[in-house]
């Protein structure tokens, strides 16, 4: 049960499972049926491998690998349910009608028309203005679908992660995708195909959202806010506060930083764009940096001195503002267990 729920969670967000990425592709690691009739050409075929999970409506009884999984539900339609064995469950929602629902159990919030961009797009506006993040997409039992499409960039997406089998063997990497194939295609052909649609565009993964949303609409949302990933990275910190009953946290460029001083109106952030830098957050209490999955509970001055490093991008940038030495101290103390407070590029621009 633990392997298919993190396949699940896998294949609907549009991450690559630890283990898998970066690997050489033998096939995708999640496959979701949306008709049981099509499992045999599955298995036949080299869509998937000896590591894929396949996710095929009804009670499913196989031998060996690939991993089969039977459920009852959708996985595709918004509002809908899908349940494993009646131990875990997984309800799908639109993302403009989630704001008044009630999160009752784990929930993939999807993006399902244009209205769902756009009320997507104007929550993060607000974030970054105002520093308010929506609570239901905070929450910590719910996630985004297809987040490499709203600005979470490439990482991970593709048929090598995940693949959607339609009712009539149309292949897309999700419901909301474009078409890539058909089953009984080679997996070269998919990957092939998918490559060449996103080569059409200059935004990531243009597949995962195609049949839902214009290109030139999502590329130009896309354009307009270069900040997106940062977004989705802070939602992601913010979910983690939460899911430890830290109540609401704030996060350093979202509407304002732990130290206000500390940014100049007429300077760029260098933690503006950069997806991959650690994220301050703080609460009354404390202040937190969020790095790669893991969360540092830091007192307040020791925020405002990475605040300072993450904003500046440099230490000489940042000795403008707070003491050499002790920027030193954070920098090095962060370094060392593996948290670097400036990009790649910018480590070796900077002192």
């Amino acid at each position: 049960m633990s392997v298919a729920k993190q396949h699940v969670m896998s294949w609907g967000v549009g991450r690559a499972l630890s283990g898998r990425a970066g690997e050489p592709a033998t096939g995708a690691g999640t496959v979701v049926l949306e008709n049981a009739e099509h499992l045999p050409a599955l298995l036949g075929s080299d869509l998937v491998g000896p590591h894929s999970v396949i996710l095929s409506p009804g009670a499913v009884e196989t031998e060996g690998a690939p991993l089969v999984v039977g459920y009852e539900g959708s996985l595709s339609e918004p509002g809908g349910d899908l349940s494993i064995d009646d131990e875990f469950f997984l309800q799908s929602q639109d993302y403009a009608t989630s704001a008044y629902m009630s999160v009752i159990g784990a929930t993939l919030v999807r993006i399902t028309e244009e209205a769902d961009f756009e009320a997507f797009l104007a929550d993060a506006d607000r974030a970054l203005a105002e520093g308010e993040f929506v609570s239901f997409v905070t929450d910590p039992a719910v996630q985004l679908a297809d987040v490499s499409a709203l600005g979470g960039g490439p990482a991970g997406d593709g048929p090598g992660t995940r693949l959607w089998v339609g009712p009539e063997g149309e292949l897309s990497v999700s419901p909301g995708g474009s078409r890539i194939g058909t089953l009984g295609d080679s997996f070269a052909t998919v990957q092939a195909a998918w490559e060449h649609l996103n080569s059409t565009s200059d935004k990531p993964c243009t597949v995962s959202l195609g049949a839902v949303l214009p290109e030139p609409d999502r590329a130009a949302a896309l354009a307009e806010r270069p900040w997106l990933g940062r977004y989705l990275a802070a939602l992601n910190a913010v979910r983690e506060l939460r899911a430890r009953g830290l109540g609401e946290a704030r996060v350093s460029g979202f509407g304002g930083r732990l130290a206000p001083a500390v940014q100049s109106e007429t300077t760029r952030p260098a933690d503006l764009t950069d997806a991959e830098l650690p994220l301050l957050l703080w609460t009354d209490e404390a202040a937190y940096l969020h790095a790669s999955g893991r969360t540092f509970r830091i007192n307040r001055s020791a925020g405002e001195l990475a605040e300072a490093l993450l904003v500046h991008g440099s230490l000489d940038a940042a000795a403008a503002h707070a003491d050499r030495d002790a920027l030193a101290r954070v920098e090095s103390s962060f370094a060392a267990a593996g948290v670097h407070l400036r990009s790649g590029e910018l480590l070796g621009a900077g002192k």
